[in-house]
């Protein structure tokens, strides 16, 4: 099957689609607040793992 040029192009990168923070109550806000922080925690673990595993088959890799 021969490559298509769509292929080799890197994927485009996600428009976050944020709310209109004016309309939005202040609990509202703070809610949100929340959920950012909550995923900002898990994003941090991601990087960590996978930071661990660059450091792992690095090490296997450069003796």
């Amino acid at each position: 099957m021969p490559l298509d040029a769509d292929d080799l192009d890197p994927p485009k990168k996600k428009k976050l689609d944020w709310p209109d923070f004016e309309r939005l109550s202040v609990g509202e806000l703070h809610e949100f607040i929340a959920d950012l922080e909550a995923t900002i925690v898990r994003i941090r673990g991601v990087i960590a793992r996978k930071q661990s595993a660059k450091s792992s088959a690095d090490s296997v890799f450069k003796r």
